[in-house]
């Protein structure tokens, strides 16, 4: 499979002041499964195979429930093409600037 790009934003449905503490939790899980990825304000986007990247969508659901979410709204953004697309190629020329 080629590289695509995946953006995950999680929205659990806690108490406010536990919305920043539960979607840390989600980055480092990311952070642990040794994908590349890239933290933004609104959504983190990783980098790499897309059944593992839609895996470690499916566990940062998890980890909200754990973390005391009654209920987890995702959104989810999938970049593939069939030669493969990377983030370098999209922030390379935002980066340098």
């Amino acid at each position: 499979m080629n590289v695509v790009n995946v953006s995950l934003q999680v929205l659990p449905v806690v108490e406010e002041e536990m919305i920043y503490p539960v979607v840390d939790k989600v980055i480092d899980y990311i952070k642990s499964t040794g994908v590349k990825y890239f933290v933004s304000p609104m959504e983190t986007t990783m980098e790499g195979d897309i059944d593992i990247l839609l895996d470690i969508v499916k566990k940062a659901q998890d980890i909200c429930v754990k973390e005391g979410a009654k209920r987890v709204i995702s959104i989810v953004k999938i970049d593939y093409k069939p030669d493969g697309v990377t983030i370098d190629e999209k922030m390379n020329k935002y980066i340098s600037q």
